[in-house]
């Protein structure tokens, strides 16, 4: 099955992080990576597009080190064995900054694109399509791993699926708490007019679903200024999603994301550390609504660590699932979702990445 419209990103994941790539690389793959290089902690990263789980045959061996005054070594693995390096005496990355990373498969060659500007092009070696996985490792935090095919037409899966990964593949993220039981989004029984593959894991290096019908927008950045607000190209539809990641500061009291419908808010997610809860809410007219506070569990977000949150919408409800784990349903309050066209973020947190 080739990922151009199926593939799922991967969400927080693990470094050393190693995934598989559905059907394989095919002509017009793209895979975009967004991270953060660490101030510390060692001098090189690298991103290998690679046959299986080991690194016996490698079609390309990517790899920035912070040596000489920065540059990055370019390579492929056949049968365990080197060929020769080729260098760029160049260093596209900053340590402690944040960057997007995208991967463009051609029919000749790979192109490398960091931070939306070409900075290099690798002719094949090697078949591009033995590679099915990806493998990353070194002195980075990760966001997000996705996928796209530029050159498909969007596709429409057949089902709706709950899935879950094999926890060898994706160690847990140690959080400072107690692990949490697998969270399942259960499928929508509201009549919808398509259906989409939800693919859910329980753990760090998750997959969520990505709209198949339009491509997400990712604003990388190493902080955003806040309040941050962008808006939702197309406005809001059943399947569309949105994620939103930062940092919590220390001495936080409150931060809000609001997903605006012109003047009103259609959903105000408030996590509130004074008062140890998330309250959901709609304003209309200026107006709020009653307030939904209920969990299933605990307050899921600390203060001085980072979070991420997954805001799905559906026929009937968002769904909202914070660091892989589903939390809570918001039945709409506003049934416009296409009005719903404007992201809203704010409140005592760094916030790093956001998606829509």
């Amino acid at each position: 099955m080739a990922f151009g419209g199926a593939q799922a990103s991967y969400i927080n994941p693990v470094v050393p992080f190693t995934g598989m790539i559905e059907g394989g690389l095919q002509d017009g793959h793209k895979i975009t990576i967004i991270g953060t290089v660490l101030p510390s902690g060692g001098n090189r990263f690298a991103v290998n597009l690679q046959t299986g789980y080991n690194d016996n045959d490698i079609a390309f061996h990517f790899n920035p080190r912070f040596e000489e005054g920065g540059y990055v070594v370019c390579n492929t693995k056949q049968r365990g064995s080197w060929g020769p390096e080729e260098r760029k005496m160049q260093m596209p990355f900053q340590r402690g900054s944040s960057f997007e990373l995208c991967f463009h498969v051609q029919s000749s060659e790979f192109k490398v694109i960091v931070n939306r500007n070409l900075f290099m092009q690798y002719t094949h070696r090697v078949p591009f399509h033995r590679a099915n996985a990806i493998c990353i490792t070194g002195i980075v935090r990760l966001s997000a791993v996705s996928f796209q095919n530029i050159h498909a037409a969007p596709k429409q899966p057949a089902c709706f699926k709950v899935q879950f990964s094999p926890a060898a593949c994706f160690p847990p993220k140690p959080r400072g708490r107690k692990p949490k039981p697998p969270g399942i989004w259960p499928a929508n029984s509201a009549p919808i007019t398509q259906t989409v593959v939800h693919t859910i894991h329980s753990t760090p290096g998750q997959m969520f679903p990505q709209n198949p019908v339009i491509p997400p927008t990712v604003y990388p950045n190493p902080v955003y200024p806040l309040p941050f607000f962008t808006s939702i190209p197309g406005g809001l539809c059943p399947s569309r999603s949105i994620l939103v990641s930062g940092t919590i500061l220390p001495s936080a009291q409150r931060f809000y994301i609001n997903l605006r419908s012109g003047s009103d808010i259609a959903f105000h997610l408030n996590p509130r550390f004074d008062e140890n809860a998330v309250v959901r809410n709609t304003q209309i007219n200026g107006s709020w609504g009653s307030e939904e506070r209920s969990l299933p569990r605990g307050m899921p977000f600390f203060r001085g660590q980072s979070f991420s949150v997954w805001i799905v919408c559906e026929g009937h409800c968002f769904k909202v699932a914070v660091d892989g784990q589903h939390l809570f349903e918001y039945c709409h309050r506003l049934k416009n979702l296409s009005a719903i066209s404007n992201l809203e973020v704010g409140g005592d947190i760094q916030l790093t990445h956001v998606q829509t």
